[in-house]
């Protein structure tokens, strides 16, 4: 370089190899940091029109083409209720083992058969439904029709299979029992619930133990049946003509008897929290629940994003109080829970013993605050932002798109509710979504469990008040 040249720093010298600038540096002017350019309008996404058609057998059907790439994806529904206290080991098992063969496929042939048109198919059980759900290439439908009619009317649950699944259930749910947050969801649900059948999510390695085949075939004759339950498409496929391939390929599949859908369980009752004792435990489970709203209500988007601002996303008060500025957690997290005719908030946060009490005091405290000093302008549209935002990313997928449309006609909606609810959300105000915080986010309602080893956690959380054992 001669005496004149001259050079920038951070700018490349010829001769040399370049230095790759600091993001300090890059994020900085001579006049100070860059400002961030504003955010844009939020791009809808286009949502297609639903053919409905319910068969003779009683099977609702719905179809939505949805172009992009050449897939279809499949979510069948079917209400599986049932009171016995047998009910929910032989439901899953039956779930484990439907696809394991027919009187017509083995478990060989069906996986075959699916994979000759890129499609799989997978099912699992809880107590208001049993799902089956997969995809596959869209001019492969008929075939994927064509396996699962055969498997809805001639599963033949063999012995054997019956027999692989129930040991490999066994150990499964002798590991999730072990698990912090089985324990911590059981002991939820029982406060909340009672010994209403919606409770009864996971069944005893000795109920399993005791389950036949002769109970599993049993229960798929009288209880997974057509009349009542949903099967929605959603792909790059002939709306019409998937109709009919569903007629063809299931018409066998029926029967007098209907689909038995849960009760609704009973209502929430605030109260006391329980503090159940998990003896050795170096971690507590905080798990909160009151009342909330289902989606037909008209004050459900301003509920929506009062949970928001709470709770229920990374930038919420709950999140930056507990973890950013106390060190708490990695995660606490509010959301809304679906229940026959119903709705439930849920509070839910792991933390260490050692800071068990003061967990619970900072989150009692974050829903008085709430409920004290309103949600302000910039907290609310940050939180329809990012309402908005994740409900149209989930909806820019055939995935997506099945499940929610599958999600909302089980409670009676459809694909206009999902049209219009962006502009609910636009349309919440601030004094809205504080009228919403003030009445279902108060501490007074809520109740639930604290999970922990109460040994330890025990003087401190009882010190706070309403806890009991």
């Amino acid at each position: 370089m001669t005496a004149t040249e001259q050079h920038t720093p951070g700018q490349a010298v010829p001769g040399e190899n370049p230095r790759h600038r600091s993001a300090e540096e890059i994020g900085r002017t001579a006049a100070g940091p860059r400002p961030l350019p504003p955010l844009g309008p939020t791009r809808a996404v286009p949502l297609p029109d639903v053919e409905e058609r319910t068969l003779d057998s009683g099977l609702r059907v719905l179809v939505a083409h949805r172009p992009g790439v050449p897939m279809v994806e499949l979510r069948l529904r079917v209400p599986f209720a049932g009171d016995e206290p047998t009910h929910p080991a032989v439901s899953e098992l039956l779930a484990s083992t439907l696809l394991t063969g027919t009187t017509t496929r083995d478990r060989v042939g069906i996986d075959d058969e699916l994979a000759a048109v890129g499609a799989d198919l997978g099912v699992n059980v809880d107590p208001e439904r049993l799902q089956i759900g997969g995809h596959g290439l869209a001019d492969g439908l008929p075939d994927l029709l064509a396996v699962l009619g055969d498997v809805l009317t001639g599963a033949t649950h063999p012995d054997a299979e019956v027999t692989r699944e129930r040991a490999r259930l066994v150990e499964r749910i002798s590991l999730a029992r072990s698990q912090p947050r089985t324990i911590a969801r059981e002991a939820l649900q029982r406060k909340r619930f009672g010994d209403h059948p919606i409770t009864r999510e996971m069944p005893t390695g000795d109920e399993v133990t005791a389950v036949t085949a002769e109970e599993v075939r049993a229960l798929q004759a009288a209880s997974l049946v057509p009349r009542g339950s949903i099967l929605t498409l959603v792909g790059d496929i002939d709306t019409s003509a998937a109709i009919a391939q569903v007629e063809k390929a299931l018409g066998g599949w029926t029967s007098d008897a209907v689909a038995r859908e849960l009760s609704p369980p009973p209502a929430i009752r605030a109260d006391d929290l329980q503090l159940v004792h998990r003896a050795g435990s170096v971690q507590s489970q905080l798990r909160l629940s009151a009342p909330a709203l289902r989606r037909h209500d008209p004050r459900y988007a301003a509920l929506q994003l009062a949970n928001l601002v709470f709770g229920g996303y990374f930038s919420s008060r709950l999140m930056e109080n507990i973890r950013e500025d106390k060190g708490y957690t990695y995660g606490a997290h509010s959301g809304i829970e679906f229940v026959p005719q119903g709705a439930v908030l849920g509070v839910e946060t792991d933390v260490a013993s050692n800071v068990t009490a003061a967990a619970l005091l900072e989150t009692r405290y974050e829903l008085g605050r709430i409920t004290a000093v309103p949600p302000t302008d910039a907290e609310v549209e940050a939180a329809r932002s990012y309402a908005v935002g994740s409900l149209l990313i989930s909806l820019d997928n055939q995935g997506g798109l099945a499940s929610t449309l599958a999600a909302l006609a089980a409670d009676g909606l459809g694909i206009d509710w999902l049209r219009a609810h962006p502009a609910r959300l636009e349309s919440v105000t601030t004094a809205q979504v504080a009228e919403a915080a003030l009445e279902f986010l108060a501490p007074a309602a809520f109740t639930g469990v604290v999970v922990g080893d109460a040994d330890v956690i025990g003087a401190g959380v009882r010190a706070l008040g309403g806890i009991s054992d």
